[in-house]
């Protein structure tokens, strides 16, 4: 009989002691940047719009929806309908079409007759839309309204070749892209001159970016026009401004610059393991203490052999086995106003993986040792 072998390891990873010194003076901050107002900024009401449509695809090679697809017949069935050709839904085997979502976005200010590029992605069973032309699709918006028409072959990124299970793929063949494949029917811009009022949103939230936002504002308009509502919106009075147009105020807004001090956080995925760090985050003085515990019991079956000439009977004996290992703890210590480079260099060097870091993170802020927002995704 083989050896049975079972083992039960218990692993104790993140054994953490943190000192904090009390007396130490905070982090330093990290140094400020120009930025140009249209690179962290928006203008509320300028956004793009989503659009979807339902359509047919249609010239594959034996490679769309099988029967099974009821919709897909049905559909095709609509479609020659409006041309005059009437068909029972039920009788028709097609394999060469297959039923589709179509998707694109509309710019903000997109006007009829400019052109759009869609994405189309299957919706049944087909193995692949390659060598597919997409029909005329409405693309309409959250409104119910129809914005676009998408037509025209589609351009795959991936394809699936084999045969008798030996199969290879790239990429994912079910989805297809046509570029310029969608044509504006009707826009969905905002009427700029009936704005009394332009509002910049901060994509990121800040109290001092705002109020240093509308400083520069009244800085080169020469009069309280900006006012800060919030730590992301900024509105602008459009009649004090001395602008003749809302796009030219707009255009000299944008381009205003002002010392921006990017926010110190840190992002951590705790299911991959993976810890974005930013390069200003700063750090209290503290200890690490890291150590490991390592508990191994193996048991194994010995076979017991009887005496010569005697009447006994082979049996069986399970042998247990110990073996205890508790390697000391080893530390590393970060001075005031350490970098994240000083961090993840003393980490490594004790030997913490990705996942060790997340929970050594997590207790450095708990501990307030972490001057920075701690994000757990």
């Amino acid at each position: 009989m083989p050896p049975f072998l079972s083992r039960l390891r218990l692993h104790y990873a993140s054994l953490l002691a943190l000192l904090l010194l009390a007396a130490a003076p905070a982090a330093l901050a990290g140094p400020n940047r120009t930025v140009l107002l249209r690179d962290i900024t928006d203008v509320e009401g300028v956004r793009d719009n989503q659009l979807v449509g339902y359509g047919l695809v249609v010239g594959l090679h034996g490679t769309g929806d099988r029967q099974q697809t009821f919709f897909t017949v049905q559909t095709l069935a609509n479609a020659l309908l409006r041309m005059g050709v009437q068909i029972n839904p039920a009788q028709v085997v097609v394999k060469n079409v297959a039923a589709v979502f179509v998707t694109a976005t509309l710019p903000a200010f997109a006007s009829p007759g400019m052109k759009l590029d869609v994405t189309v992605s299957s919706v049944g069973d087909a193995k692949s839309l390659e060598g597919g032309v997409l029909l005329l699709t409405s693309l309409r918006g959250p409104d119910g309204r129809v914005y676009g028409e998408g037509q025209g072959p589609l351009v795959l990124g991936g394809y699936t070749e084999g045969i008798a299970g030996n199969i290879r793929q790239v990429n994912l063949p079910t989805t297809a892209r046509i570029p310029n494949g969608a044509i504006v029917e009707q826009g969905a811009s905002v009427d700029l001159s009936r704005m009394r009022s332009v509002s910049l949103l901060l994509r990121n939230d800040d109290f001092t970016a705002a109020r240093d936002a509308a400083d520069a504002i009244n800085r080169s308009l020469g009069g309280p026009v900006a006012t800060a509502i919030n730590s992301r919106k900024i509105t602008i009075d459009v009649a004090q401004s001395g602008e003749t147009s809302v796009p030219l105020l707009i255009s000299r807004v944008q381009n205003l610059s002002i010392l921006f001090h990017e926010p110190a956080k840190v992002v951590v995925n705790e299911r991959t393991g993976t810890i974005v760090l930013g390069g200003d985050v700063q750090l209290s003085p503290v200890s690490l203490l890291h150590g490991s515990l390592t508990i191994e019991v193996a048991t194994t079956i010995a076979v017991s052999q009887p005496g010569p000439l005697s009447n006994g009977t082979t049996s069986t004996v399970p042998e247990t086995t110990l073996a205890v290992k508790d390697p000391p703890a080893q530390s590393i210590r970060l001075d005031n106003g350490a970098n994240v480079d000083e961090l993840v260099r003393g980490l490594h060097a004790i030997g913490a993986t990705s996942h060790d870091i997340v929970a050594i993170l997590q207790a450095v802020k708990a501990a307030g040792g972490l001057q920075a927002d701690l994000e757990v995704i």
